[in-house]
């Protein structure tokens, strides 16, 4: 799964959907809900293909539905809205709270290609060695294989499910042929699922990615759609930097003009403020907060 700069000025209006019967059947054996997810999978591997969808921008928006689900997981109230915060407000040099930590971790797991280096800049406090063991860990398919490792660290590691859920959610896309994770187990799984082992977890991780799935298929639809209107937009964008900004908006969930497109556009904090309201006004951002300051902004 690469993730190239689109060309989404063609962009169709559907992406492949996940058949009906997958999300309504009811399934309880390890053999059928197998089968189940094999089929979302299969669907999502159709989408994650195409070079129309925004497919850095996918991963931040699921990186932070699975940075909300990890930190449901550790029993704390902070949800979307506070995670964007805790992230991108950050000042160079401030350091980012327990939540906002979190979705950095994702962030970083998720941006890169999979590879030893890359998630180690995600887990610092894993070695390479280790990293390197867990991703080699496993038999059998992709979901077996990353039950395996979720298995493995977190009987190692009881508390680091974060790592754990990095880890198995590398191991799926790895097993799969993806280049980047994109983060599905972790979106998926509760907490009671986690303290399961052996053909229980699997069978957890299974029923995990029929819902995971079912969430980010129409997630990736609709950026895909605002993704093409956005790129359709820029001839008429005037503003120094505005072609370099249109791509940060094509990879983040979320910007502060303030923060983000001063530091990575040349334009000033007026102007950024001014374009991210021209944005509004063409209908291609939304602004995400609702406050009149410490505005962010997202497609």
């Amino acid at each position: 799964m690469a993730f190239p700069q689109p060309d989404l000025a063609d962009a169709p209006d559907t992406l492949p959907r996940m058949p009906p019967w997958v999300t309504s059947a009811r399934a309880e054996t390890l053999e059928d809900v197998a089968f189940l997810s094999g089929s979302a999978l299969a669907t999502l591997h159709l989408v994650v293909g195409r070079d129309d969808v925004p497919h850095a921008l996918l991963s931040d928006r699921l990186s932070l539905t699975a940075s909300e689900a990890c930190i449901r997981m550790l029993g704390r109230s902070e949800r979307a809205g506070e995670i964007r915060d805790a992230v991108h407000l950050l000042r160079p040099g401030d350091q980012a709270g327990p939540a906002g930590a979190i979705y950095l971790q994702w962030q970083r797991a998720t941006a890169r290609p999979i590879s030893v280096k890359a998630l180690q800049r995600a887990l610092p406090y894993a070695t390479a060695e280790q990293i390197a063991t867990w991703l080699d860990m496993g038999r059998g398919g992709p979901v077996m294989r990353a039950a395996t490792v979720l298995e493995t660290v977190l009987t190692t590691h009881p508390r680091e499910e974060v790592l754990a859920l990095i880890l198995a959610d590398a191991v799926l896309a790895q097993s799969l042929g993806w280049t980047h994770v994109l983060p599905l187990l972790a979106t998926g799984l509760k907490s009671r699922d986690l303290r399961m082992r052996g053909t229980d977890l699997q069978l957890a991780c299974h029923k995990a990615l029929v819902s995971s799935i079912g969430v980010a298929l129409p997630v990736a639809a609709d950026l895909t759609r605002r993704a093409a209107d956005l790129q359709a937009v820029i001839p008429k964008l005037r503003a120094k930097g505005a072609a370099d900004a249109v791509a940060l908006f094509l990879s983040k969930d979320a910007l502060s003009p303030a923060i983000a497109l001063t530091g990575r556009t040349g334009m000033s904090d007026r102007a950024a403020r001014r374009f991210c309201d021209r944005l509004v006004g063409l209908g291609v951002v939304r602004e995400l907060t609702g406050r009149d300051t410490f505005r962010l902004y997202g497609v």
